[in-house]
């Protein structure tokens, strides 16, 4: 246990020195699943709001009374991302996830941190789920699903992304359209949302390997800049 700091109102990335042991700030609350000993015994339980998750930088020894104190960041901090596969064939085993990979690979190559990739079965409920931890707990730069985008009944990636938005940025979404339909008239057909949510941008990117790169080729160099006025590293440029 920490005494001196709110760690709610510390941004994931945040450095804590104690000693030799240099911290980085990973996630901030879990989701309680089924009750703790603590929560069974006192009502409640501080993991979900308060609980801080770090991984080591630099490895040492903590030992009661040691202080700890925040170091300021020499470097900026990454770009942090993930990657959703929605897909019910995926999900059962009885079609190979090559999509999900291949935008991993391709941010890899661009110089962000891949923190998580996940594969889920096309149901709404388990997605919402999912990129509302992924932003608001371990506060990601960016969220790229693929796949669900289409007219099929289960193809509900756009309601369940648009559901957890605080702000749509539909321009992403609509300059992927537009590039698409030079490449295949299908392209129209996409329902694909691009929103934010708190600091994160999510895009919803269509279900093939290909499309997913060729749509990636057209916001992968521009979406910095929005990510930097989300962390408020960078300042909004006005055209003369």
């Amino acid at each position: 246990m920490v005494e001196g700091f709110d760690f709610r109102a510390l941004p994931v990335g945040t450095l804590l020195r104690c000693g030799d042991v240099l911290l980085e700030m990973t996630q901030i609350g879990k989701d309680c699943h089924s009750h703790c000993e603590i929560y069974k015994k006192m009502g409640d339980c501080i993991m979900p709001r308060e609980g801080v998750f770090a991984r080591v930088l630099e490895p040492g020894a903590i030992m009661v009374g040691d202080e700890m104190v925040i170091v300021p960041r020499t470097t900026p901090r990454p770009w942090q991302a993930a990657v959703i596969t929605l897909s019910d064939k995926g999900a059962r085993g009885e079609r190979e996830d090559k999509s999900g990979p291949a935008i991993a690979a391709r941010l890899n190559e661009n110089g962000y941190e891949v923190v998580e990739q996940l594969l889920l079965a096309d149901d709404p409920a388990a997605l919402k789920k999912q990129l509302m931890r992924l932003a608001d707990q371990r506060q990601l730069d960016l969220i790229l699903t693929t796949g669900g985008t289409g007219f099929s009944p289960r193809d509900t990636t756009p309601e369940a992304t648009l559901a957890v938005a605080d702000r749509q940025a539909p321009g992403i979404a609509e300059a992927i359209r537009a590039a698409s339909l030079s490449i295949t008239k299908h392209a129209m057909l996409s329902r694909a949302v691009s929103v934010i949510r708190g600091k994160t941008l999510i895009i919803n990117l269509p279900g093939s390997p290909k499309a997913c790169m060729e749509s990636m080729d057209v916001f992968l160099d521009t979406i910095p800049h929005g990510m930097g006025l989300l962390r408020n590293e960078v300042q909004d440029c006005a055209r003369t």
